[in-house]
């Protein structure tokens, strides 16, 4: 038992799982709708488009969230500009956004004279070091997310299976779209302190995505989406402590390696059902020609 219970002794220890579990929260309800609108490329230039806000934040010394968010609007506006004064296609855009705000986020950070310690909090976060005032911020929006997500649950789904439909039902896709893009924002500036705008990525796709291979409903996709998520940030932090690795990306590894299993054991078990079906159907016919 004391296994289990040592990790999260300690005061710093238990905010670190208390901030790891309200950034779950966030990214998992935000990442179905990535995942079902196939947006997921786009999500990860998104949690890299925050860099440069943040690093201008540590180098100019105000707040890293007000950073992060200004910056997540000019990503936003940077790819909608490509996208409708050109005829390249919003993938362009949105390749072209990712590289460079990461550039420049690597370049105003390295004006820092602790230039190595702030890149690396940032990109890959600092899960034992996240404080109350983290926490109350975190917490609140968090609140932010799941009340929006709920408020935007009807035009959300019908625009993950049809944009014309939405429109012919009057709820304003394009809106809608916006809407979804600020509650990632929301996600991605509230979790970077503990998981890092790098491995973020890692629970806003890794646990939907491992939800859309079990889940037969959309409400039962979140709901197995914020339980993977729930139990990627414990047993990360669990594994880091015993085995000396870096907590946020023990974090972030532990739904990507939860999708693999369970992909490797639902194609199994797809190949069983077959084998199975196939056997059924061969029987009489053998029986026929005895």
């Amino acid at each position: 038992m004391d296994w289990f219970l040592e990790p999260f002794a300690l005061g710093f220890q238990q905010r670190a799982l208390l901030g790891g579990l309200i950034a779950g929260v966030m990214a998992s309800i935000v990442g179905v709708w990535l995942v079902l609108r196939g947006m997921s490329f786009f999500g990860d230039a998104f949690v890299h488009g925050v860099l440069p806000g943040i690093a201008a934040a540590v180098v100019l010394d105000f707040s890293p969230y007000v950073g992060a968010a200004i910056a997540a609007v000019v990503m936003v506006a940077g790819i909608a500009f490509v996208h409708h004064t050109t005829t390249l296609k919003e993938d362009t855009g949105i390749g072209l956004l990712f590289v460079g705000m990461l550039a420049l986020g690597v370049v105003i950070i390295s004006r820092s004279e602790s230039y190595t310690g702030s890149l690396t909090g940032i990109l890959f976060g600092d899960v034992l070091g996240v404080t109350r005032e983290d926490l109350i911020t975190q917490a609140v929006l968090a609140a932010l997310v799941v009340v929006g997500s709920l408020a935007l649950y009807r035009p959300l789904l019908v625009l993950a299976f049809s944009p014309q439909k939405a429109e012919a039902l009057g709820m304003r896709p394009k809106l809608v779209h916006g809407l979804l893009l600020a509650l990632i924002a929301i996600a991605v500036i509230g979790s970077f302190q503990s998981v890092g705008t790098l491995l973020i990525f890692g629970l806003l796709v890794g646990p939907p995505a491992t939800a859309a291979l079990v889940a037969r409903t959309i409400p039962r996709m979140i709901v197995y989406s914020l339980a993977i998520s729930a139990v990627s940030v414990w047993l990360g932090l669990l594994l880091s402590y015993h085995l000396g690795t870096a907590g946020s990306a023990t974090m972030a590894m532990v739904p990507i390696t939860a999708f693999f299993i369970v992909l490797g054991v639902t194609r199994l078990r797809t190949r069983t059902t077959r084998t199975g079906r196939s056997s059924a159907l061969l029987d009489p016919l053998a029986k026929e020609h005895r």
